[in-house]
């Protein structure tokens, strides 16, 4: 597992579900209602730049290192990914008047979408809870997707054999996600392509929970079935190859 990979998924897959967890969330949203607008920007020496806005309950990720009020550098992609992993601490080098918004609410927000990613049995039995989950769950792994393609060696080999066009990564009538290609550059965006060229879509939220946790085999379902995949086949086929390094960096 590459650490500079693992810093991009966990700035822009993982901290970047933020704002999908607003979006779903009333709980999220409440931490940020009747606050001022405030920015966090993280800069990763070496990896990636992220800046967080947090704007009237809602929260938006913006690569790159932007105007912000809180500004949190780190010395590399080891060292941000502890940060992620909770195993060390942010110092931040500017904004040490919001220090309680880190302490507080930031927290708060992290460690509410962490029960939704590393949810429990007894919370998935709640329907809402488990529509929620699984949501966010499609975005991060959608998002990492990228972030694999683009920096892991193996992904790129993947990557460098896809052709240019939009894929559809989605759950049938529900939320999905659009992973675009040009020159073997691989982004993410987080709704259901206009002209995809390819498409990857799980038949219903129950089966989609139970490939990302691992409880099904995905060629079973695509034999069935119950995955579908249509399009051009050395798109889906790459991207596959690349969704298979998913869960070495999300476990």
């Amino acid at each position: 597992m590459d650490q500079k990979t693992l810093a991009y998924i966990n700035m822009y897959a993982i901290l970047g579900t933020l704002e999908n967890l607003c979006e779903l969330d009333p709980e999220a949203r409440a931490l940020l209602s009747n606050k001022k607008p405030l920015s966090l920007c993280f800069d990763v020496k070496g990896g990636p730049k992220g800046t967080l806005t947090f704007v009237d309950g809602k929260i938006r990720m913006l690569a790159g290192a932007h105007n912000c009020d809180i500004k949190i550098p780190v010395s590399s992609c080891e060292k941000f990914n502890a940060i992620i992993d909770g195993k060390a601490t942010p110092i931040p080098v500017k904004g040490f008047s919001h220090i309680n918004f880190l302490l507080k609410d930031f927290t708060a927000l992290t460690d509410l979408l962490t029960k939704y990613l590393r949810a429990s049995e007894e919370d998935l039995a709640d329907p809402v809870f488990f529509a929620r989950s699984t949501e966010l769950m499609l975005y991060v792994i959608s998002v990492a997707i990228s972030q694999i393609g683009d920096y892991d060696e193996i992904g790129q080999f993947s990557a460098h054999l896809i052709p240019d066009g939009d894929v559809s990564f989605s759950i049938k009538n529900g939320p999905a996600a659009t992973i675009h290609c040009k020159d073997h550059v691989l982004s993410t965006e987080k709704r259901r392509p206009l002209e995809p060229r390819a498409i990857m879509e799980f038949e219903t939220l129950e089966l989609a929970r139970a490939l990302f946790d691992g409880k099904v085999n995905a060629l079973a379902c695509i034999g069935n079935g119950s995955i579908s995949m249509r399009g051009m086949i050395n798109m889906i086929d790459n991207l596959n190859r690349i969704l298979d390094r998913v869960a070495l960096y999300l476990a």
